[in-house]
């Protein structure tokens, strides 16, 4: 029998002893007795008894033995690494990859790492183990198999170890070669197996490891179906993912560590999401995936709620010092989920999230360009509930390469004007203080920089210490934003309420450049917005820049409207445009308690519904349909009777005049009438079919270059019986939603220049 290299030792040399734990998950251990080779590799083989083996005879129906061949291997992976029952198959490519790579191992001492599941892990050959790259995750155990076991509980079958294995097959291919079949193999852990025939294989499990709750001796004596190789075993083997990649696209993820019912993290849906998106681009870009023109589309997580979480901030355990000890469990989902609203509105913890969102972004861009020298394509960001509200604020105060960033201390000196500090003191008329701050070697720059308590304590009083600080406000601040308008991200302002004058008319002082965000007038004044050099009303922070601009921005189930909303902004100017984003989506379920829409703050004299989201199989749902031929139904039966009457109206009207009594007033009322409602019907429908072709044609504003912002989904059937019942799982659809993930792939690849096709059904 031929021998790979990565076979340590072949199999003329002892095998290792069999760990009873690895193989039957039990926590006794059997120490197998030091024995020679032939011992270890040849287990004790016996003519099985006729009790064990009558109820086969009838199958071990072949009297011609075929050829022994060497059996296939494929690799598998632990899924997670406290969980050894739970084994999946590579790729096919992965894992001729790994074979590829085990036999030319040979003896080399160093390390062989092979990138699988589109360069997303690394694989140590020699160490068998898996490690993500992008991510923080455990190491998960690697496995060369070739046999299999399934008992009557399991679900799947499981790999034997390596070398429980070797002497398996070694077993298999005496018997082969001598065709001796019917025999009994005892292992030196107390497993026994039987090889009836090449199709039929059976194992026992020692009667010492039984669990001591199983009483029925049939039970004890249950044996588990023994296969050789992955072709004779039930398993789907994914198909390998193109190695092109045609864009990238990070996912940022909402409030708590769970995203969805299931409570998975943003790494298994992610993985999902790019599932969906993989099975898509077969089946709608088919063609252009054999002809070489689509890659794929790395989906990539971005996790920030670990980092706000962790030691190094210490939230979480100042907040558990003040929580209450009653419904624990209920006070604890609540401190690790809707409590990250909360940071976010907090200028302390919001500058936390800002910054890990963005490192975390940059971070993974880098590393995936290391990864991936050849990538030319572009990149895109997606948000959910919380997470886009976080990627709006921050493309809101992205710069782009030549604009420079007001209000905020870049690396030259900042200097106020060309006054020194004596001069602006005998300007405000408190040169008695100049002393005062220049024995603490103060500055314009410096002075810039202090704050009413800095003042105070240095003994200026309270009335030279608001002169001292509101001018330095105002010459801080831009010209265009010292009266009226709030100083916000580049590109962005807010005016204040127009005034009307006695006549009536309403001024607003504007200049000829046009507002991006206007505010309603505050009733509050507890936080003074208007020198915050930041986004629409957000707590003042400083922003990071992305290392690159992104293609579009899409948004899943967001609150962005309602937070601008009670940010106080009352529309957005529709020729406002992210600075260095030039696409934005938002896309929402109908029941979605969380989302809100955005085309009404930039076009509110127009009641726009939002674009139906079309079935990835290219029709609307059955229930929607339903909904839409009984509304069309009841409008033609309308029309029908109008149309009947009419006709029976005019009918009698073609009687001969003699035999037609006098034409009463109220009769031409009525004949007036039914022509008024069939012109009005025909209006109607005129007009409704102009909407449908003219919808798509209305401007919305430049926040997705004059195309439409808002986009539905298609409720389920069963969600179409209770909103309320779904709630909850439709703000967490979107990353199983295969409408949502063909809605980003024909964004993607519509400027890409790639067709779009509808499979055939």
């Amino acid at each position: 029998m031929s021998n790979s290299p990565c076979e340590e030792g072949g199999l003329s040399q002892a095998a290792p002893n069999v760990n009873t734990q690895d193989l039957f998950e039990n926590p006794t251990q059997t120490t197998a007795t030091e024995k020679t080779p032939e011992d270890q590799v040849l287990p004790v083989v016996d003519e099985a008894s006729p009790s064990s083996t009558s109820s086969f005879e009838m199958l071990d129906m072949e009297s011609v033995p075929a050829p022994y061949q060497e059996v296939q291997p494929h690799w598998f992976f632990c899924r997670r690494a406290d969980d050894n029952t739970s084994w999946l198959p590579f790729s096919r490519e992965d894992s001729d990859k790994l074979q590829n790579a085990c036999n030319t191992v040979g003896e080399k001492k160093e390390e062989v790492v092979v990138a699988v599941d589109g360069e997303r892990y690394d694989v140590y050959v020699k160490e068998r183990r898996r490690h993500a790259v992008y991510w923080e995750q455990s190491p998960t155990e690697v496995r060369r198999c070739t046999w299999f076991y399934k008992g009557d509980k399991d679900t799947r079958f499981m790999p034997y170890p390596e070398d429980f294995s070797k002497s398996l097959e070694e077993a298999y291919m005496i018997a082969v070669t001598l065709d001796e079949w019917n025999r009994k193999l005892e292992f030196p852990t107390g497993e026994t197996v039987i090889l009836h025939n090449p199709k039929l294989m059976m194992q026992y499990q020692p009667i010492g490891l039984q669990d001591e709750w199983v009483s029925s001796p049939s039970e004890q004596t249950r044996p588990r179906t023994v296969k050789r190789g992955v072709d004779n075993i039930s398993v789907e083997i994914p198909d390998g993912e193109p190695e092109k990649v045609d864009h990238l696209v990070f996912m940022v993820h909402g409030i708590g560590p769970a995203c969805d019912l299931r409570f998975r993290s943003i790494i298994q849906c992610v993985n999902d999401f790019r599932s969906a998106s993989l099975s898509l681009l077969a089946s709608h870009y088919k063609r252009a995936q054999q002809d070489g023109k689509v890659g794929r589309v790395e989906f990539l997580p971005v996790n920030w709620h670990s980092s706000l979480h962790g030691d190094a901030t210490g939230v979480d355990e100042d907040i558990q010092r003040i929580t209450l000890p009653s419904i624990s469990k209920l006070r604890h989902f609540t401190n690790d989920t809707l409590l990250d609203l909360f940071f976010y509105n907090s200028p302390t913890y919001c500058q936390t999230i800002v910054d890990t969102v963005a490192s975390e972004i940059n971070r993974l861009h880098t590393l995936f360009n290391q990864r991936h020298p050849e990538f030319k394509g572009a990149v895109s960001v997606v948000g959910h509930s919380l997470g886009s509200l976080i990627l709006f604020d921050l493309l809101t105060n992205q710069r782009t390469d030549s604009e420079p960033r007001k209000g905020v201390p870049s690396d030259e000196p900042f200097h106020l004007s060309c006054d020194t500090l004596e001069q602006t003191l005998n300007r405000l008329g408190l040169q008695q203080y100049l002393e005062t701050l220049q024995a603490e070697n103060l500055d314009l720059e410096s002075l810039a920089l202090c704050q009413d308590s800095d003042l105070k304590d240095l003994g200026i009083p309270l009335g030279p210490r608001k002169k001292i600080l509101n001018y330095v406000k105002r010459k801080w601040l831009p010209e265009d934003c010292k009266t009226g308008a709030v100083c916000l991200a580049p590109g962005l302002q807010v005016l204040p309420q127009a005034n009307s004058d006695e006549d009536g008319n309403q001024s607003s002082g504007l200049t000829m450049q046009q507002p991006q965000f206007h505010r309603a007038q505050s009733i509050t004044s507890a936080v003074d917005y208007e020198y915050f050099d930041v986004g629409i009303g957000q707590v003042s922070i400083e922003y990071p820049q992305l290392a690159f601009h992104p293609q579009t921005f899409f948004a899943f189930g967001s609150p962005i409207g309602m937070f601008l909303t009670v940010r106080g902004l009352k529309r957005v100017d529709p020729n406002y445009t992210f600075p260095t984003c030039k696409s934005f989506y938002n896309i929402y379920h109908p029941y979605d308690p969380v989302a809100y829409r955005i085309e009404p703050m930039i076009v509110s004299d127009v009641d726009l519904e939002p674009m139906l989201i079309p079935h990835h199989k290219g029709r609307k749902r059955m229930h929607l349909e339903l909904k839409d031929s009984l509304t069309r139904m009841s409008m033609d039966l309308k029309n029908n009777v109008l149309g009947s009457l009419r006709t029976a109206w005019q009918s009698f009207a073609r009687l001969p005049v003699a035999a037609l009594p006098p034409v009463e007033e109220g009769e031409s009322t009525i004949e007036r009438n039914l022509q008024e409602a069939q012109v009005v019907c025909e209006e109607a429908e005129s007009s409704s079919s102009a909407e449908e072709t003219e919808q798509p044609e209305i401007k919305v504003g430049m926040l997705n270059a004059g195309r439409r912002i808002d986009y539905v989904l298609q409720e389920k059937p069963i969600e179409s019986f209770n909103e309320y019942l779904f709630a909850i799982q439709s703000h967490l659809c979107y990353w199983e939603s295969e409408d949502t993930a063909l809605l980003l792939l024909k964004e993607i690849y519509d400027k890409l220049g790639v067709a779009f096709e509808q499979p055939q059904q």
